[in-house]
């Protein structure tokens, strides 16, 4: 909000690190170069998620269903999610919670 905006550059909202208790020593404007992958990393990489995914197409599923029933119940998720890293993409994770909470908030 424009409040809190205000407040925090000018003071009246102190916020550690930010407003408060800054390193004088440090840069104000840091300048930081990004690293750009080329095509041939980028379809490497791609490859690669490809060949994870067809591996390990069996056990996935499984995993994706345990992380769900985990995070639409009170349980902890943590165990399932390490389980499901094992086998699932970011995105499959992802996605998961995703429907999860979808379901979830239309429920309420």
């Amino acid at each position: 909000s424009m409040l809190y905006e205000r407040r925090k550059h000018d003071g009246s909202l102190p916020l550690i690190g930010v407003n408060t208790f800054r390193n004088p020593q440090e840069e104000e404007h840091r300048v930081l170069e990004l690293a750009r992958g080329t095509e041939a990393e980028k379809q490497s990489q791609l490859q690669r998620v490809r060949e994870f995914t067809e591996r390990h197409r069996d056990e996935a599923p499984e995993a994706l269903a345990r992380l769900a029933a985990a995070a639409a119940s009170d349980d902890n998720a943590f165990e399932a999610l390490m389980d499901a890293a094992r086998v699932c993409t970011l995105q499959q994770v992802t996605d998961t919670f995703f429907t999860v909470g979808g379901q979830y908030r239309r429920n309420v």
